[in-house]
């Protein structure tokens, strides 16, 4: 692939361990993995705000009691929410509605993620979705393979609503090694017909417990046969783990990236990715 740039557009103080962001008419929607807030920045007069998704949130909710909030995506003017899954209090999904900057609705996809589970043949353990996207037909979510089994999953959901009834179709996917660990999904944003997605390779056996980091990747997969384009590395220290369309001009897509540093730290790097379109 032909040259990429990454740089670091601004850092924000006040949001830790960044795991998902939406970039919409100047204002940039962050959610963080321990927080119970949705985080809206404004980058033309940078000033912070937030919108709290659960009752009594805080910014730094223990390990083991936060919901994980790792992916949103939205369609027309609401945001969607996503628990990772990867354990029995983070089956949560937010509805949220970005002209009232109000919740309309709390949802528990625990039966969802198990029959996903069951059909994707995924133990719980290994469970662990980091990327969402709608398209207003078709749900995609994307377990991150950084259990065991190593599962990296596109789950495909034909249905307007998680509510109704739906088809389901499971794509696994081999991706990248950096020193012989397999990268997995972290992030991905549907432009016109091609999925974008980050992948990270982490030295861990585990969806719970964080390792160190070897890197990052950025690929693409054609939507209409699900089949991988390209992967290029893009890092070798960052854990990248939200991903948004920025801008698209003069032979090449701009995206806005976020990292979790997997610290307890309030602040947040928000990276500018620059491609050549192919």
């Amino acid at each position: 692939m032909e040259k990429f740039t990454l740089e670091i557009l601004f850092q924000i103080i006040g949001i830790g361990s960044a795991s998902g962001l939406f970039y919409n008419n100047d204002a940039l929607y962050i959610i963080g993995d321990n927080s119970g807030f949705l985080y809206e920045y404004n980058m033309q007069n940078q000033q912070l705000s937030q919108h709290a998704l659960i009752d009594n949130p805080t910014q730094n909710i223990p390990k083991n009691l936060k919901p994980d909030f790792e992916s949103l995506t939205h369609h027309n003017d609401t945001l969607y929410v996503f628990g990772s899954g990867s354990t029995e209090n983070r089956n949560k999904m937010i509805e949220f509605d970005l002209k009232s900057k109000t919740v309309l609705q709390k949802n528990n996809l625990v039966d969802l993620y198990a029959v996903m589970q069951n059909f994707g043949s995924i133990k719980p353990e290994d469970f662990n979705i980091e990327g969402a996207i709608f398209d207003g037909e078709n749900w995609y979510l994307f377990n991150r393979g950084n259990g065991i089994s190593n599962k990296n999953t596109i789950f495909t959901i034909h249905a307007k609503s998680l509510g109704d009834e739906f088809a389901l179709v499971a794509t696994n996917y081999k991706l990248p090694k950096i020193k012989g660990v397999r990268s997995s999904f972290t992030d991905a944003v549907l432009v016109e017909d091609k999925i974008y997605f980050l992948s990270t390779a982490e030295d861990t056996k585990s969806t719970y417990d964080d390792g160190e980091i070897l890197g990052s990747f950025i690929g693409r997969i054609d939507l209409k046969t699900m089949k991988i384009d390209f992967t290029q590395k893009i890092t070798s220290t960052n854990k990248f783990e939200g991903l948004t369309f920025y801008k698209k001009e003069n032979n090449k897509i701009e995206f806005l990236l976020c990292e979790d540093n997997d610290t307890e730290l309030l602040e947040t790097k928000v990276f500018k990715l620059s491609l050549p379109i192919k």
